[in-house]
């Protein structure tokens, strides 16, 4: 992740959820990848953004994601589960799940969505100790910190800039100011900020109320380094489950069959996702001279 930090060009990172989703965005040919908070819960628990989501849950959902795919995960944290020595041990176990870094919010506890309306911020000396515990927690410097403050929408610009000023001192590596309302306004961060700046674009390809559509190159040329899409791989799934159900509904009401391939990829696909052909490789390496098939479990023979 910091060589696509010093890297030219900008970092588009999508927001993955889960096995499906991680695999996906690395075949595509993205770079990293990013877990989705409001993802994970939706997808995990079935519930809202809103703090349900536990640390347990997080970090578990993170280690399965990161083994599954080769390319750079960078993990939400929330507002880091509680204060800054909080913040030090969280950032130990997620750094031990294979993320590349984390992203850590200056929400109250419970947190929100952030493009959630009663959203509430912490001080900003408190979130500046979180950041400065998070990166001496670290254990590799590779580690990245990324520091989000929610300020906008709670006290405006004007305590947003000073906020990533604080948060920048503090150590942190990037900055990511959410729910931006402009392009001037991104502008203008970009132009203050040390360090790189990530925007968060949502839905990506489709607008929404809390910040504006541009496209990624556009925000290249405002100076942003980094475009998080938490929301368009979860969106784009359940209008695509949405409308298979409702294929299949119609074909119940009307007794008749249904064949959709545009509407469902084909069972090779999910295998060749999925890397079956790797087992069935290593099923040829490791199995036994009478074994017939996929290698087949030992049994201990009756005593007697």
């Amino acid at each position: 992740m910091r060589a696509l930090l010093r890297a030219d060009g900008i970092i588009a990172s999508p927001g993955v959820y889960d096995g499906y989703s991680a695999k996906m965005v690395e075949k595509a040919g993205f770079t990293s990848c990013c877990t989705t908070g409001a993802g994970l819960a939706n997808a995990r628990l079935g519930v809202p953004d809103v703090g349900l989501m536990s640390l347990s849950d997080n970090l578990d959902a993170c280690r399965v994601i990161a083994r599954a795919i080769d390319i750079p995960v960078m993990a939400d944290a929330d507002n880091g589960y509680g204060n800054a020595v909080t913040v030090y041990e969280v950032t130990r176990l997620f750094e031990e799940t294979g993320v590349v870094g984390i992203n850590i919010e200056d929400q109250v506890i419970p947190k929100r969505c952030g493009h959630m309306e009663g959203k509430a911020i912490i001080d900003a000396d408190e979130m500046a100790k979180k950041i400065e515990a998070a990166c001496d927690a670290r254990r590799d410097d590779d580690f990245v910190v990324l520091a989000r403050t929610d300020a906008i929408a709670v006290g405006g610009m004007d305590e947003a800039l000073r906020r990533i000023d604080l948060y920048c001192r503090a150590g942190a590596d990037i900055i990511f100011p959410d729910a931006v309302r402009a392009a001037d306004d991104i502008k203008r961060i970009v132009d203050a900020s040390p360090v790189p700046v990530s925007i968060n674009m949502g839905f990506g390809i489709r607008q929404r109320p809390t910040t504006p559509l541009l496209s990624i190159c556009e925000l290249e040329r405002l100076g942003v380094k980094r475009v998080s899409l938490p929301r368009m791989l979860p969106a784009a799934a359940i209008q695509a489950m949405q409308s298979a159900l409702d294929v299949l509904a119609q074909s119940i009401a009307s007794g008749e069959v249904v064949d959709r391939p545009d509407l469902l990829v084909s069972i090779d696909a999910i295998w060749d996702l999925m890397g079956e052909s790797r087992i069935r490789e290593l099923d040829a390496r490791y199995a036994t001279a009478d074994a017939q098939g996929p290698s087949r479990p030992y049994r201990l023979k009756a005593a007697g």
